[in-house]
């Protein structure tokens, strides 16, 4: 249930498990998929989320006073795939995982059908050292970050232990800063996207809207919308305001 690289104009929408409330995980997955995500992916909250902007780390404080926790949100889980049939990635920092154990980790993302994982904190030579088995057993895919200060060597060796997509930063900001496309930034997706990767590439970080959306997609398979969806759950029936809003990313 991964994408492919020959996918395009994908849109990934990322939301925190537990937020706003406890229970509305799986509603907010299934409404996305009816409204014409691609893929999603479901943070699960950490006391110390430093990668991310306020809108997020504020989710992330909320979900954890409701109660989530990764026992919680794979119980959540257990009906996912009744409702939603979307690839879905988990996100999060690694001391949650580490702590619930990463066997048990990934035996339970297979159990509940997660398509991968996206650890941003989780050092490349430490999975592949120590935790790829484990991953390749439980057919989940890890998911690694690229910057624009990422070199040519490491992409490549990102690309050969990757077996879902790659996920290319569009700055080394926190999330929720927005996408200025300037000649540096294009210059740094074209030169991602002509090194032909074997895995799809997705953009993430700044994208907001349908013209930020337009201008990842023109480099990359797909492109990822997190903070400006987060801000969106914080309104009242914002599940009957999802549709509107996939529509306004995708331009459609």
């Amino acid at each position: 249930m991964n994408i492919t690289k020959q996918a395009n104009g994908l849109l990934s929408i990322y939301f925190t498990a537990g937020y706003p409330s406890l229970d509305s995980t799986v509603d907010i997955a299934e409404a996305l998929e009816k409204a014409g995500a691609d893929f999603l992916e479901i943070g699960f909250p950490y006391s110390d989320p430093v990668a991310d902007g306020p809108t997020i780390q504020h989710s992330s404080e909320v979900a954890l006073k409701n109660g989530m926790t990764l026992n919680q949100l794979f119980e959540q889980l257990k009906d996912l795939r009744k409702r939603v049939s979307i690839p879905v990635y988990l996100m999060g920092y690694v001391n949650p995982v580490i702590q619930f154990g990463v066997e048990n980790f990934c035996k339970a993302c297979r159990e509940v059908g997660i398509t991968g994982t996206i650890i941003p904190d989780l050092p490349m030579y430490e999975y592949e050292e120590l935790y790829k088995d484990i991953f390749l057993e439980n057919k989940v895919s890890n998911v690694f970050l690229v910057t624009p200060q990422t070199s040519p060597e490491r992409i490549r060796k990102i690309d050969s232990l990757s077996t879902s997509f790659i996920y290319l930063l569009s700055s080394n900001a926190t999330t929720g800063t927005q996408l200025h496309v300037q000649d540096q930034s294009e210059a740094y997706f074209k030169r991602i996207k002509d090194m032909d990767l074997n895995n799809p590439i997705v953009i993430g970080f700044g994208i907001h809207n349908h013209d930020t959306f337009d201008k990842a997609t023109q480099y990359a398979n797909g492109a990822i919308v997190g903070t400006a969806f987060v801000k969106l759950l914080a309104e009242e029936n914002y599940l009957q305001k999802i549709p509107a809003f996939i529509s306004s990313i995708k331009g459609k």
